[in-house]
Order: structure tokens, then sequence, then C-alpha cells
């Protein structure tokens, strides 16, 4: 008796179920292609279940900056170094739309005013949840923070495991890439981006 599959992406807004049927329809031929029996109880509703976790995955492609961020920017005479580390996130590489997964330290110095700390994971998402390469999305994420905070100076580093070098090509499945971006303060003042490095490198081996 094959055990029930849990579904746990939510439902397509109306607008976008058009695309839903689009890309199940596609799953559906590559399943044959790949020699699948689509008919099978198992593959039945796997183009659906693709198409919604499609959608899902690359949903930051669609939502707003404005959305993500709100009105979570508050005055603050704060100019120490803010820094959230280990916000982890899951990602598709646009070259094999296989899953990049790994972890986002962010640092900024402020100038006036501060972001709400879970904003910083939603800046994250917005651009992990889309086809991508790393090296982008480092330089997406700590652009945005700095157009958004006006801060003095913002850091962002990021390491993953890509499977697209763990599942096929070289098969290096422990290897880690590591990307960052240094803006403002950060790339000009030395203490201040040791200072990051050694925070966010606290407790880990």
């Amino acid at each position: 008796m094959t055990a029930p599959i849990d579904d746990d992406f939510p439902e397509p807004m109306p607008q976008d179920q058009a695309r839903v049927d689009t890309i199940a329809r596609a799953i559906h031929t590559i399943l044959g292609a790949l020699g699948e029996d689509t008919e099978r109880e198992g593959l039945q509703k796997t183009p659906q279940r693709v198409a919604k976790a499609l959608l899902f995955l690359t949903q930051g492609l669609k939502k707003p900056l404005d959305e993500v961020i709100g009105n979570a920017l508050f005055a603050s005479n704060n100019d120490e170094l803010v820094v959230v580390r280990n916000i982890e996130f899951y990602s598709l590489c646009e070259h094999h739309m296989l899953p990049i997964i790994g972890h986002v330290d962010i640092g900024y110095i402020p100038n006036g005013r501060v972001i709400g700390l879970s904003k910083l994971a939603r800046i994250v998402d917005l651009y992990a949840r889309r086809l991508q390469i790393q090296e982008n999305m480092t330089q997406q994420i700590a652009e945005t923070v700095q157009q958004s905070t006006g801060a003095l100076g913002v850091a962002v580093q990021v390491r993953a495991a890509h499977m697209c070098m763990a599942m096929r090509g070289v098969e290096k499945v422990n290897s880690e890439t590591i990307t960052s971006m240094m803006l403002g303060s950060f790339r000009t003042h030395a203490q201040t981006r040791n200072e990051f490095l050694q925070l966010i490198g606290q407790g880990r081996k």
C-alpha cells in the first residue's frame, strides 16, 4: 500500500493557476521523456506538485521589495555594528535547477535608522527564492540592505553547498562555496571588516 504524500506547498493564487497548469503540462512531458509511466499511482499528481513547488521556490521573482520591508525601518542613534548570522536559505541554481543550500551572515553600521531584524531574513529569501547563482545573490542582498537602510557600511557573507557539484559533475559532496560583499566602511576600514568576520566566525569549527 502506498503511503499518502503530504503536499505542504500553499495553493496558488487564482491568477497563478494558469502558470501552474502550464508548468504541470511541461513536467508531464518531461516525465514521459525520461521513460516514466506517467499514469502510475506515484506520479499521477506529480506534475501539479512540482508546479506548485517551483512557483513557491521562485516566488522572489514576483515579490516587490516594499512588500518585504514594509514599515520596519526605525529611527535610531545607534552607530555600532549590527550582525545577524546563520540565516538559512534554499535556492535553485540557474544552470541546472538543482538546490543550493546554505547560510547568510549580514552586518551593517546604522546611519540614523535600523531595520527590523526579521526583515534581513526576508531580504535573503527575496533573492534566494528565484533561479540564482550565489555570487549574484550575495551582491543583491548587500546592495538591498545598503539602499534600504542608508547604512554607513554593509557586509554579507554566504556559505552554501551546491547540489550541481554534489549530485553530478565532479560529485564533491562536502564542498562549500563562500562569497562575500563589503560595502562602505566594511570595504574601506580593515578594523570594521575584521570585527564582522570575527563575530560571524565565533563558535564555528
